[in-house]
């Protein structure tokens, strides 16, 4: 085959550990109606990377690659794109839960599921956005409609969801209570949080009262806890994947709540999140891709903010590192991917 359509990319052949991920020679893709090509620059690594890689998942069975935050350079577009030519910076989340295959050094993707990348944001930044970035926004903006006047509680406030709901709540006006060891407090204070408490010494429900939104990353028991700080009316939203288990949450004392996400076991209201719009991220995005006032929390050794070059991918990608990892673009001249993460 000639070596002009071939391409660098992760594999796997099989469900397992990180040990299954391999580097292979595959063809390069071609872009449809539509679709752009992307040369990669940067791609996020996310929890539900590890999770497909073991279990398959939204995939099924191998052999696949994983990855679906993506940042490159538009490299040709397909029969119909007017909003891209090449040698654009764009990044999104493709495809998702379809496989989109980021962990490449080229990936097409559908040209509205991607966005400009601001000349302000490094791809590494790019990277770390996509998949945390909409979570967040879809829980507090197009779910709760989060604004000015309203309190939020947000648990694992300095996580890769947590640190960016943290600042999109602050951006619509709102006032921000978050959880997270004290160690982190002075982070919160920076991202602009109103309130931190510490969850390893103080309990939530006696520090926090009449909430308007529960931001519940965490699951598990904290969730029936956090369930007492909210005002009659108010919402809680559970992110499916922070839950080991699925929280019981049908026997709250709090009547008049409005619960929303799933897994959650309930007797009352079930409000489902809306599906990821294939215009979220730039209609709803500009000023994250702007980089207007964006923090990423980067590096495993510690919460520090503005990204740092990391080598230690290999937690994360187990399924035991919290937070988010960016892998620079693969290339078939230099394999040794940079990374930047945070815990």
């Amino acid at each position: 085959m000639d070596p002009q359509t071939m391409m660098c990319a992760i594999r796997q052949e099989t469900l397992g550990g990180p040990e299954v991920l391999e580097l292979a020679e595959v063809p390069r893709p071609d872009p449809i109606p539509t679709e752009v090509l992307v040369r990669m620059r940067a791609a996020g690594v996310n929890p539900v990377d590890w999770k497909v890689r073991t279990r398959g998942g939204f995939l099924g069975q191998p052999p696949f690659t994983v990855g679906w935050d993506v940042a490159g350079i538009v490299e040709a577009v397909g029969y119909g794109v007017t909003r891209f030519t090449p040698g654009d910076r764009v990044f999104g989340m493709p495809r998702f839960p379809r496989e989109a295959a980021a962990y490449a050094e080229y990936v097409t993707s559908p040209s509205r599921q991607l966005t400009r990348i601001h000349e302000g944001l490094r791809d590494v930044e790019a990277a770390g956005l996509p998949l945390a970035g909409l979570t967040a926004w879809q829980a507090l903006v197009e779910t709760a409609g989060i604004g000015p006047g309203q309190r939020a509680l947000i648990l694992a406030a300095a996580g890769g969801v947590g640190h960016l709901a943290v600042q999109i709540a602050k951006a619509r006006g709102a006032y921000v209570i978050g959880t997270a060891s004290s160690a982190k407090h002075a982070f919160l204070a920076e991202l602009g949080a109103d309130e931190a408490i510490d969850y390893t010494s103080e309990a939530v429900e006696e520090r926090v009262r009449d909430v308007d939104v529960v931001l519940d990353l965490v699951g598990s028991e904290t969730s029936g806890a956090a369930l007492s700080t909210l005002r009659d009316g108010g919402l809680f939203i559970v992110v499916p994947s922070a839950a080991p288990g699925v929280p019981d949450l049908s026997i709250t004392s709090v009547p008049s709540v409005v619960l929303v996400g799933y897994p959650v076991v309930l007797k009352r209201t079930l409000v489902p999140t809306k599906s990821m719009s294939a215009g979220l991220i730039q209609e709803r995005f500009t000023w994250l891709s702007k980089g207007e006032a964006v923090k990423l929390v980067t590096g495993p050794g510690g919460i520090v903010s503005g990204p740092r070059v990391a080598s230690e991918a290999s937690p994360h990608l187990s399924g035991t590192l919290v937070g988010k990892l960016d892998a620079g673009g693969l290339s078939r001249h230099d394999r040794n991917a940079e990374l930047v993460g945070s815990p």
